[in-house]
């Protein structure tokens, strides 16, 4: 069991949670992830690790509560326990001096961008990071990111904070400024990161592409994560889940996002139906 430590809110329906996993914290790096039930009957799910400290042997997961599982994981609070956690998963970060390196959030995005941020900042690199998100609401870590970045710039797609129009917009303002971009990380739903990388291999500029496709066992036996690269079958959990963003079968991996849609739908209706049962009946008591 993994004991909840701290839970906080970050935007609608968005919670950064801090739990017990020792081993996980000691041995984690920036791009991992881990998988997680929250109960014995829970589905698994993967879950970047936002952030740890190996000295309190904690670690923080950033979670978004859209279907069956994560909004099972919403009702938890601090002292509650979830199930197991599996980890440190996947390839880490390639972390090096690049010279400036962007940095590309799009909404629950920043959450796996942040410890890649910081990584890379500590990597002795000049970080601009850009967030972007449909409205203000619905930013998240602007203050982290902005701890661990040398210029932070924030879009939103209805101008209600940061600049209006889209983070493609940003990058093109940045490049027509004169800015010499050496590395691009890009992380958030999936169109975003295609269009965003279309645009860096227009531009010239290497990317990379954290991915979060369909994932069971979190080691490459069920082979349910597997995406096309090149050209090639490669399964997100072990060969990823960070990729380079110019090689990726984006219309691809944003189909097979959409396997189970009704299933998990369902599940999370059904879900919903049975928690306003509970709490109807706990209204009558």
């Amino acid at each position: 069991m993994n004991t909840i430590r701290k839970r906080e809110e970050l935007g609608p329906n968005v919670t950064r949670y801090v739990i017990d996993a020792p081993l996980v914290a000691t041995h984690r790096k920036p791009g991992q992830f881990v998988i997680i039930r929250v109960t014995e009957h829970s589905e698994r799910i993967p879950l970047t690790i936002a952030d740890a400290d190996p000295e309190l042997g904690t670690i923080s997961l950033i979670v978004q509560s859209v279907g069956k599982t994560t909004r099972e994981m919403a009702m938890l609070r601090p002292g509650d326990a979830i199930h197991d956690v599996v980890g440190p998963l996947g390839r880490p970060t390639h972390l090096q001096q690049f010279g400036t390196v962007l940095c590309v959030g799009g909404g629950i995005g920043t959450a796996p961008l942040y410890p890649i941020a910081k990584g890379m900042k500590e990597a002795h690199n000049h970080v601009i990071t850009i967030l972007g998100a449909r409205t203000r609401d619905l930013l998240i870590l602007e203050d982290d990111m902005g701890r661990v970045s040398d210029e932070l710039i924030v879009t939103t797609d209805d101008g209600s904070y940061g600049t209006r129009g889209l983070v493609t917009d940003a990058i093109r303002s940045l490049v027509a400024g004169g800015t010499q971009i050496d590395q691009a990380v890009v992380i958030g739903p999936p169109l975003m990161m295609k269009f965003t990388s279309l645009l860096t291999k227009e531009l010239g500029i290497p990317t990379m592409a954290s991915l979060n496709p369909i994932m069971i066992d979190g080691t490459g036996m069920c082979g349910v994560c597997r995406v096309t690269v090149g050209g090639e079958m490669k399964f997100a959990c072990v060969d990823g889940p960070e990729f380079d963003a110019h090689e990726v079968d984006w219309n691809s991996m944003i189909r097979r996002l959409g396997t189970y849609r009704t299933e998990e739908q369902i599940a999370a209706e059904r879900y919903d139906h049975v928690c306003r049962i509970g709490l109807g009946t706990k209204e009558s008591e």
